[in-house]
């Protein structure tokens, strides 16, 4: 078997380690009965099991097992000869990936309605700190120099939001056949709206010069947080979810192109 150095990222997550050993104990099951062994949301295992599709196989019945690569891979997790080079390479992308993407707390929407509060908070202070500073919101940009009332502002910011919600629902939908779990990728689009929605507070303190290099930051950053809410909301790989947010990019600047946001 290739170095498993090159696996770490799939290895260092404590979910999928057990998913490999449940199968490898079980040799073979069903998505509910997996979900209910977990104890996580549909989304979350859906995840895991995409990140581990190179390892897994389905039979008819579509209940999933290893295949040959994914048992050589589970007698070594169960003989413990994980190499060296695996644990150090574990510690520092752990600790980057935590900070980038916000992991604990997309793995916390496993149960939606607990962090939906803080999710709804952040769209809801991102609105408010648009329509404070006249911003125009346009979902991964804003623009100076608003002519909308208070009120008009607060519902565009939120309804950009819910607009990329949708868009969402219908592309992962047509494209990766998944459906459902709305409630956790709702609340997952929420909290990945955090660095849009901390720029109204920090507009009000730099110049509108130094405020583009800003906010190109936070777009970058907006944008790998929003992957990584379609990952946990919708159960899909990274790469995938990468399609689907920089295609969400795209749409969002050619509408402003049309409407001539851009001069």
């Amino acid at each position: 078997m290739e170095d498993l150095s090159k696996y770490y990222t799939l290895l260092r997550d404590p979910t999928r380690r057990k998913i490999i050993e449940i199968l490898g104990a079980q040799e073979k099951i069903g998505f509910k009965e997996l979900r209910e062994t977990l104890g996580l949301g549909v989304g979350t295992v859906y995840y895991h099991l995409d990140m581990l599709s190179n390892f897994l196989a389905q039979d008819k019945k579509r209940k999933y097992r290893l295949n040959e690569r994914g048992r050589v891979l589970y007698r070594i997790l169960k003989d413990g000869s994980v190499p060296a080079s695996l644990e150090i390479g574990e510690a520092f992308s752990h600790r980057l990936g935590k900070w980038l993407f916000l992991s604990p707390l997309f793995a916390k929407t496993a149960k939606p309605l607990r962090v939906l509060p803080v999710s709804i908070a952040i769209l809801l202070a991102g609105a408010l700190g648009s329509a404070y500073v006249k911003l125009d919101p346009a979902l991964f940009f804003y623009f100076p120099y608003s002519t909308y009332s208070f009120t008009s502002t607060v519902a565009l910011y939120i309804l950009n939001w819910i607009g990329l919600f949708l868009f969402t629902e219908i592309f992962t939908h047509l494209i990766y056949q998944r459906a459902g779990n709305n409630l956790q990728l709702f609340t997952c689009l929420g909290l990945a709206t955090l660095p849009m929605a901390a720029f109204p507070y920090i507009y009000l303190f730099i110049s509108k010069a130094d405020s583009q290099y800003v906010l190109f930051v936070l777009q970058i950053w907006s944008l790998m947080l929003v992957s990584a809410a379609f990952c946990f909301g919708k159960g899909i790989r990274l790469d995938k979810a990468l399609v689907v947010s920089l295609t969400a990019m795209y749409a969002n600047i050619t509408i402003l192109f049309m409407l001539g946001r851009f001069s």
